[in-house]
């Protein structure tokens, strides 16, 4: 579980609603047929602009922003310098065993590709190809959170354009015209809130989701391609480290003086 995303979520959410009630009556601010017209409206745009595949994995997507870990990178910079020194002792099919073990999938191709003597241009191409297209699938799912963050505000204006159509068609009577402008405006209120605390933070998330996952890819590909040209293990490691940040960089080095304290 992503806590920074359920903290954020929950706290924007007391906040605002703690405004709400504090500052008045908040059954004034629940309007059903507003909802109707600003998430339902905004929903089946939605569906419209995408296509049906990726509106199916839309529930999926949107875990990914609550529920996805950081990646460790620090561990998977020892696992690849690990596969480096075993190599460099047992030749690279060596490494044929540990990559049908491996979890990641993109890794394991990885590997595979080195063992199976393919030419590291060839590997380099294929991988980083694989990585453009995951790219592109994240900008392709982010791109629903986007657009929803566009046409959330856009479809509660359009409520707001409704209620005051049906308020000045009311105009004989003055007494209506206060709560007919407040329950036309609630639409306005239901778009910008869904927009800024559900869409828009979500879409940021995913999109640094998708960088945490791509640099991860391409550091898989810096040691892999480091491995296969044989080099050495130490130099390997320092290649990886350019990926992490210091605070990392500083765990890693405490892990090796933790190991080295463990073999004495």
């Amino acid at each position: 579980m992503d806590l920074a995303t359920i903290i954020g979520l929950s706290l924007s959410l007391i906040l605002v609603v703690g405004g709400i009630v504090v500052g008045g009556e908040a059954a004034a601010f629940v309007n059903l047929p507003s909802m109707l017209i600003t998430i339902g409206g905004t929903m089946g745009a939605v569906i419209m602009a995408n296509p049906m595949d990726r509106i199916k994995k839309l529930g999926k997507i949107t875990r990914v922003a609550f529920f996805s870990q950081t990646p460790d990178l620090v561990s998977l910079v020892q696992t690849i310098v690990s596969f480096a020194e075993k190599a460099r002792r047992e030749g690279l099919l060596a490494l044929e065993a540990d990559a049908s073990e491996l979890d990641d999938e993109f890794l394991a191709k990885s590997i595979q590709l080195v063992v199976d003597g393919t030419d590291p241009e060839l590997v380099k191409a294929i991988l980083d190809t694989e990585i453009s297209v995951l790219e592109e699938r994240h900008a392709s799912n982010k791109g629903m959170f986007d657009t929803m963050g566009e046409l959330f505000p856009a479809f509660g204006m359009l409520g707001t354009l409704i209620g005051l159509i049906a308020m000045l068609r009311n105009l004989d009577d003055p007494g209506s015209l206060g709560p007919g402008m407040a329950v036309a405006l609630i639409t306005t209120f239901y778009g910008s809130f869904m927009a800024n605390i559900f869409a828009l933070p979500t879409s940021a998330k995913l999109a640094a989701r998708s960088s945490e996952e791509t640099v991860v890819r391409e550091l898989m590909v810096e040691g892999v391609l480091a491995i296969q040209a044989g080099e050495n293990p130490r130099i390997v490691e320092e290649k990886l480290k350019v990926f992490l940040p210091p605070e990392q960089r500083k765990e890693l080095e405490e892990r090796h003086d933790n190991e080295k304290g463990g073999e004495e």
